[in-house]
C-alpha cells in the first residue's frame, strides 16, 4: 500500500470515529435531555421514575445501587477504566522512547540543544499563559454549575498540602511503586525520562529493552485505537444520557465556555508567543513569520494532523522563511513528535473546567502540577485518534480528579474536542516553524533575505 493511500484511510478512519462520536453527541443529549423532562414529570420519588433510574443510572457501587442494575454506569465506568488500564504503561513507553529518539548521540549536538531548549521554552511560557486564561475564567465563573445539594466534592490529595510538597513526589522510594496508583503520573513521567536517556547513552547494548518497549507501545496504541474507535461513541452516549438525566442541563454552558475558552485561548497565544519568541530571541521582525506560516495553520487546522503538516510546513520554511535543510530536516520531524504546545493548553484549561464543573475548588498550586503533567504528556502523545484529549485523563488522575462528576464532564471534553481540536493543531504545527526559525538563527545559517522576502 502506498503512502498517499495509507494516508488517505487514516484520515477516513478519523473522520469515521469524530462523526460516529458526533452522532452519539447529539444523541446523547436528546435522550438526555428526555430522561431529564421525564423525571421532572415523573417525580424522582415516583416508582416509574425509580426503575428507570436503578436499571439505567445507579451507582452499582454505592450503598443505594446494591441491587440496581445501572447499565448506563456501567458502560461509562468499562470505558474509562479501559481507558485507565493503559495509562501508566502508555506514558512510560510513548515518554521513554521519545526521550531515547530526542537524544540519539548521532544525532546530539549544537542543533539538537537549542531545538530542545527552545521546546521547553516555549512550553513553558504556553503553560503560563493557558494557566492564567483559565484560571481567570474560573474564577469569573465561566466553568461554575450550580450542583444539587450533596453533589459537589471536596478534593483531599493536593488542596490541603504545600504544592512544593509535590516535589518529593517526582523521584519515587520505590521504582515498583510509581507502578502501582495511577494518581503517581509525575513518578512515572520521571522514570520514563530517566530510561529514555539512559538507553540513548547505553546505545546499542539496550536495542533488546527498546524493541520490548516499542512492541509494548504498539500493542498499547492498537488496544487504545480500538476502545476509541469503536467503544467511545456508545460509552459518550451512555455518559452524557446519565449526566444530563441526574444533573440537568447545568452542564451546557459550562461546556461551551470550555470550548470558547480553548478556542479564543490557543488563537490568541498563536499570534503572541511565537512572533515574540522570534522578536526577542532574532531581533526579526515577526510579520513575514506570521504572513508565511498563514496557510500551515489553516492547513493544519482543516486535517488536525501534524504528520499530514509536515511537507508543507518543511517546504515553507526552506523556501519561504530561509531555514537552511540541515536544521530543518532535524527540527520539524522531531517537532512533529514532541513539541504540542496546543496541546498541553487545551489540557490545563480542560481540567480547569473538569475540576471547577464538579464542584471542585482547583488552586494555582494544582495547575503547577496540571502544567508539569500535560507538557510531559504532550512530550510522548501517542500516535491514537483524539490522543491529545484522551491524555486530559492522565493530567486528571494526576490531580485526583476521578468523582462521578469528573468523569461526566471529562465525557463532555471528549465529546466536543473536534472544534477546539481545529485551534490546538496551529498551535502544534507553528510553533515547530518557530522554533526551526530560531534555531537556523541562532546557528547563523537563516537566509534572511528569504525570511523578510516574498515566498518562493
Amino acid at each position: 500500500m502506498s503512502d498517499n493511500a495509507a494516508g488517505t484511510k487514516k484520515n477516513d478512519a478519523e473522520n469515521s470515529i469524530v462523526q460516529r462520536i458526533f452522532i452519539a453527541v447529539i444523541l446523547g443529549f436528546i435522550v438526555g435531555i428526555g430522561c431529564l423532562v421525564l423525571r421532572v414529570q415523573l417525580g424522582e420519588s415516583s416508582q416509574a421514575w425509580s426503575i428507570l433510574y436503578s436499571l439505567l443510572f445507579v451507582d452499582v457501587t454505592s450503598a443505594e445501587g446494591t441491587t440496581g442494575v445501572g447499565l448506563f454506569y456501567i458502560a461509562g465506568q468499562l470505558f474509562m477504566h479501559a481507558l485507565q488500564v493503559a495509562i501508566v504503561p502508555l506514558v512510560l513507553t510513548s515518554l521513554s522512547l521519545a526521550i531515547c529518539g530526542l537524544t540519539d548521540p548521532k544525532r546530539l549536538g549544537s542543533i539538537a540543544v537549542k531545538t530542545i531548549v527552545t521546546f521547553l521554552c516555549f512550553y513553558a511560557v504556553t503553560a503560563v499563559l493557558a494557566s492564567t486564561i483559565a484560571y481567570s475564567v474560573k474564577m469569573a465563573g465561566g466553568f461554575t454549575v450550580t450542583l444539587p445539594n450533596g453533589q459537589a466534592t471536596e478534593l483531599t490529595t493536593l488542596d490541603a498540602y504545600n504544592p512544593l510538597a509535590t516535589i518529593l513526589g517526582i523521584i519515587p522510594p520505590n521504582m515498583l511503586s510509581a507502578f502501582s496508583s495511577n494518581n503517581q503520573i509525575l513518578a512515572v513521567c520521571f522514570v520514563a525520562i530517566v530510561l529514555g536517556i539512559c538507553m540513548s547513552r547505553m546505545g546499542s547494548k539496550v536495542q533488546p529493552l527498546k524493541d520490548v518497549l516499542e512492541n509494548v507501545n504498539d500493542i498499547l496504541n492498537a488496544c487504545l485505537t480500538f476502545v476509541i474507535n469503536r467503544c467511545a461513541p456508545p460509552a459518550i452516549f451512555c455518559m452524557i444520557v446519565r449526566g444530563l438525566a441526574l444533573y440537568g442541563i447545568e452542564y451546557i454552558r459550562p461546556t461551551l465556555v470550555w470550548m470558547a475558552t480553548t478556542m479564543l485561548g490557543c488563537i490568541g497565544l498563536l499570534f503572541i508567543i511565537y512572533p515574540v519568541g522570534i522578536f526577542l530571541t532574532t531581533r526579526l521582525s515577526p510579520l513575514p513569520f506570521i504572513r508565511k506560516t498563514g496557510k500551515i495553520a489553516l492547513f493544519g487546522a482543516a486535517t488536525q494532523s501534524s504528520a499530514a503538516t509536515l511537507p508543507l510546513n518543511m517546504k515553507t520554511c526552506m523556501e519561504g522563511l530561509g531555514c537552511p535543510e540541515e536544521v530543518t530536516s532535524f527540527v520539524m520531524p522531531t517537532g512533529m513528535t514532541v513539541h504540542m504546545n496546543g496541546t498541553s493548553a487545551m489540557q490545563i484549561i480542560a481540567v480547569t473546567f473538569i475540576a471547577t464543573a464538579a464542584g471542585i475548588d482547583i488552586t494555582p498550586g494544582m495547575l503547577v502540577v496540571a502544567a508539569l503533567i500535560s507538557i510531559s504528556c504532550a512530550f510522548g502523545t501517542p500516535p491514537v485518534p483524539a490522543a491529545g484529549t484522551t491524555l486530559v485523563y492522565v493530567v486528571m488522575l494526576g490531580l485526583g480528579l476521578d468523582t462521578p462528576l469528573c468523569l461526566t464532564c471529562y465525557s463532555l471534553v471528549l465529546a466536543m474536542n473536534y472544534l477546539p481540536g481545529m485551534a490546538v493543531m496551529p498551535m502544534n504545527v507553528v510553533g515547530d516553524a518557530a522554533t526551526n526559525v530560531i534555531v537556523s538563527f541562532r546557528e547563523g545559517m537563516l537566509d534572511k533575505e528569504m525570511y523578510m522576502g516574498r515566498t518562493k
